[in-house]
């Protein structure tokens, strides 16, 4: 094909050399023979250069092709990878070592790090780790304690990595993602100062502390019939909840600090278990609350009922 097209263009260029050349000793009688082969040898050297500008046209064009086909297949190469290294550390979290378990357990969130649209799957497979059957070494009187004992230590690694994949607060551009604890039981979370859109917790139980201070939650949160041990603290002082705040059912077996929340939507109480300790001090309801069936211990209602008379005030 290059062979044709060189011939046809040296054709072409003998052609318009004489062509140029008779057409101007026919039609021009001041044109000599030297001057009209000068001015023929021209326009056949410019049928040359056209041509050659032709094809170094055409092959940057090709070369611009491979390159991008090139790319493209390396995107797939890295995308294949990807895809079998977070496979593969799924498939490492059922793993009986507990130092495999951990490794997978950073593999994911360094997957999830690397690429902002696997976060909230990854964070998914983090909340449903937590979900897992587990007996607490000291609480639950396991048949291997020491086996617990390391379980125990792959759950809070699992619980750092949730809050480090979760965004600042204060980033009000960053993807509010959705974390579902759902029967999780918990030790030692700190989420402190996170943006989460949908929280949820239902009936999980949380041993030693819990720290929601100065989260920024978009969405609703769903604490339904969580149980907190006896020296079990919730913190969530200086919380914006956006959307709906349901703490129906909770059991609150230690203190609580909603100090100076903000509460955007419903809030409910109802049927909720109170520690004397649980303080809403400086507390904000933009929405209604319901406590219907709500009991605080040592028969203290006083922070309750003053905080659904400062509710009904505000909605007011």
């Amino acid at each position: 094909m290059r062979k044709f097209g060189l011939a046809a263009t040296i054709a072409f260029a003998v052609l318009a050399v004489f062509g140029v050349s008779l057409a101007l000793l026919v039609f021009d009688p001041r044109v000599n023979g030297a001057d009209a082969l000068r001015t023929g040898g021209f326009a056949g050297g410019s049928v040359v250069a056209l041509y050659a500008l032709w094809l170094n046209d055409r092959r940057r064009r090709v070369e611009e092709n491979r390159q991008e086909l090139e790319s493209r297949q390396t995107r797939q190469d890295q995308e294949r990878i990807t895809d079998e290294r977070f496979a593969r550390a799924v498939e490492l979290l059922g793993h009986d070592t507990d130092q495999v378990r951990v490794g997978a357990l950073h593999s994911l969130a360094a997957l999830a790090s690397n690429d902002p649209a696997r976060a909230q799957a990854v964070l998914d497979i983090l909340g449903a780790y937590l979900r897992r059957p587990f007996q607490h070494p000291h609480r639950d009187d396991p048949v291997d304690r020491d086996a617990a004992e390391r379980e125990l230590q792959v759950r809070r690694t699992a619980q750092r990595l949730i809050a480090t994949l979760l965004p600042q607060a204060t980033d009000t551009a960053a993807p509010a993602y959705d974390l579902d604890l759902t029967n999780a039981k918990l030790e030692y979370l700190d989420l402190s100062g996170r943006r989460i859109g949908t929280l949820t917790a239902r009936h999980a139980r949380i041993f030693r502390d819990i720290n929601l201070s100065r989260c920024e939650i978009t969405g609703p949160v769903w604490f339904t019939r969580v149980v907190f041990a006896d020296d079990g603290k919730f913190r969530c002082k200086d919380t914006v909840f956006h959307d709906r705040a349901q703490f129906s059912g909770v059991e609150f077996g230690g203190p609580a600090a909603f100090d100076r929340s903000e509460f955007r939507g419903r809030a409910r109480f109802d049927q909720a278990k109170l520690h004397s300790g649980v303080t809403f001090d400086g507390a904000r309801f933009a929405g209604p609350l319901e406590s219907d069936g709500a009991t605080v211990a040592d028969a203290d209602l006083d922070s309750l009922l003053a905080l659904t008379t400062r509710a009904c005030a505000e909605t007011e």
